[in-house]
């Protein structure tokens, strides 16, 4: 195997301001760590701040939104209403 071509694999710590939380993961992202963090076992390992983790994620916690409020097969069947199959014309009305 070619030495230096693969970027270090340690632990590394995600943490969601959001959400208030943070996990103790390995990833070979630590390179681009802003920061360290001491964790729980009394190691001090890099920190990497993220937008959004499973729990502050809509609809990973429940509190997603339901943009469509009528529901898209009812709104299939008004605009095409239900149509039965006619024998010898390839449209129907």
């Amino acid at each position: 195997m070619k030495q230096d071509l693969h970027p270090e694999y340690g632990p590394v710590v995600f943490r969601d301001n959001q959400a208030g939380t943070s996990f103790l993961t390995r990833s070979t992202a630590g390179a681009h760590a802003r920061g360290t963090v001491e964790w729980e076992d009394g190691e001090t390992h890099p920190v990497i701040d993220v937008d959004v983790s499973s729990a502050s994620h809509p609809f990973w916690t429940g509190r997603a939104r339901v943009l469509d409020s009528e529901g898209r097969v009812e709104r299939f069947r008004r605009r095409y209403g239900q149509r039965t199959p006619s024998t010898g014309s390839a449209t129907s009305s």
